[in-house]
Formats: C-alpha cells, sequence, structure tokens
C-alpha cells in the first residue's frame, strides 16, 4: 500500500480530528439552526459521494452486461442498506437531540451511546474510501487516484462539522474538553481502520468490484436518510438544512467531476 493511498486514507479522520478540536476554541455549544446547516451539508456530500463515486462507477464497470449494467449495482445498494440497518438494531446508540436510545437496552451511558451512534455511521464513509482505493489499486480504468481522492475530501470536508457536533455536545453535558476531543476523534477512528480492512478484504473480491461500491453507497444512503435528513428537517429552520444540503451536493459533485 504505497504512500498515496495511505495519506488518502487518513484525510478522512483528519477532518474529523480537527472538527472535535472546535470543543477547544468554541465557549458555547452549537445552536440548532448551525447544527441543522452542518447536518445538512454532510448530508448532501454524503448522496452525491454514494452518486457519483460509487454507483455510477460500479454501473460503468459492469457495462459488459448491457442493458443489465443496473444489477450488480441494484444488488450491491440493497446488501448495504440491510447492513447498516442489522448494525442499528444490534447496537446501542442515541441519535443527536433524542431522548430515547435505539438498539437493545445497555447501561451504556448517554456520552458513551451518543459516540456509539456517530461511530456507527462513520463506518459506511470508511469502506466507501477503502472501497474505492481497493479499486484504483487494483488497477481499474473507472477509478482514478483523482477520484478516490475527491471522495476522500469530501468526507473529510463533512466529518469536520460533524467533529464538532460530537464533541461540542458532549463538554456541554458535564465531560471535559479533553474527554470530549478524545470520543469526537474516537468515533472517526473507525473510518481508516474500516479503510484498511476493507482493501485487505477487497484484494480476495476483484471481480465483486461494482456490488463493493454499490455496497458502500447503500450503506452511506441509509445514515443519510434515516440519521441526517430527519436531524435537519426537525423543528423550525429545515430551510436552513436544505440548503447547506444544496451545497455539500454540489461541492462534492464538483470536486468528483473536477479530480476524477
Amino acid at each position: 500500500m504505497n504512500m498515496q493511498v495511505l495519506s488518502g486514507l487518513t484525510i478522512p479522520f483528519a477532518g474529523t480530528a480537527l472538527g472535535s478540536a472546535c470543543v477547544f476554541f468554541m465557549k458555547e455549544e452549537l445552536g440548532p439552526k448551525v447544527q441543522k446547516a452542518l447536518t445538512g451539508f454532510a448530508s448532501g456530500v454524503m448522496v452525491a459521494a454514494s452518486i457519483w463515486s460509487l454507483i455510477i462507477p460500479a454501473m460503468e464497470q459492469s457495462e459488459d452486461m448491457g442493458r443489465l449494467s443496473f444489477v450488480p449495482a441494484f444488488i450491491g445498494f440493497w446488501i448495504g442498506i440491510l447492513f447498516l440497518l442489522i448494525l442499528d438494531t444490534v447496537i446501542p446508540h442515541l441519535h443527536m437531540n433524542a431522548e430515547k436510545a435505539e438498539g437493545p437496552k445497555s447501561g451504556f451511558k448517554k456520552t458513551t451511546m451518543m459516540v456509539l451512534a456517530v461511530t456507527l455511521h462513520n463506518i459506511p464513509e470508511g469502506m466507501a474510501v477503502g472501497v474505492v482505493y481497493a479499486g484504483f489499486l487494483s488497477g481499474n480504468v473507472a477509478i482514478t487516484a483523482g477520484a478516490a481522492l475527491a471522495l476522500a475530501l469530501g468526507i473529510a470536508i463533512q466529518n469536520f462539522p460533524e467533529g464538532a457536533i460530537i464533541s461540542m455536545p458532549l463538554c456541554a453535558a458535564g465531560a471535559s474538553k479533553r474527554k470530549a476531543f478524545f470520543y469526537g476523534v474516537l468515533s472517526g477512528a473507525v473510518e481508516p481502520v474500516g479503510a484498511v480492512l476493507t482493501i485487505l478484504a477487497t484484494g480476495f473480491f476483484l471481480p465483486a468490484m461494482p456490488y463493493l461500491l454499490a455496497f458502500a453507497a447503500g450503506a452511506m444512503m441509509y445514515v443519510v436518510v434515516e440519521e441526517l435528513i430527519p436531524e435537519m428537517s426537525s423543528g423550525e429552520h429545515s430551510n436552513v438544512g436544505v440548503v447547506m444540503f444544496a451545497t455539500g451536493f454540489t461541492l462534492m459533485m464538483a470536486l468528483d467531476v473536477a479530480l476524477g
């Protein structure tokens, strides 16, 4: 695994770490309107990444199937949805601004379940970066170094506000700034680990690359629809979330086309 790939895998994690560091420089918790804006932005980036960086390349790699070239993307997407549905069911977690935890009952503290919620939706992001870089390493012409970098940068950009969104409330809930920062960073650590494991596993399943790309897209879309969009749309000022969704979507789209 060369340095270009290793640096690409760590870019999203750096975004989370930098965002988590906001806890040292900001005195007050992020307001509801700001949280909606950041959540909407993250949603837009993830939807655009799912389409341009994952689903479209998946179908391009299946062009030899003719009119059935959508089949691997269709199947992989659904497997990704079901995979996150299972994780969402078996892992206890608490979404931001929610009163009731999801998943099985546990004795975990509120802060721990909040971190688990963010970690849960960081898993597909790490897998997405990993599978795209795996495609690049395999020499697949449909996935360039620029396209892989665009996805890593896009996820890093949306990870920055996510890091702040997790660390700031933890500090407001009573955790020390160092502890809130540590938990924020920890929630993002799953991304490079997941990316490396995905690359290693993909080496055994290169013929299934279209399925794996769509799988990562399905997993990310589950997170967007199940968690992020409801958060940005609840209560007042949902129009801010929509505008920032469009901003994140077009930014990620532009990155993928310009760098890919």
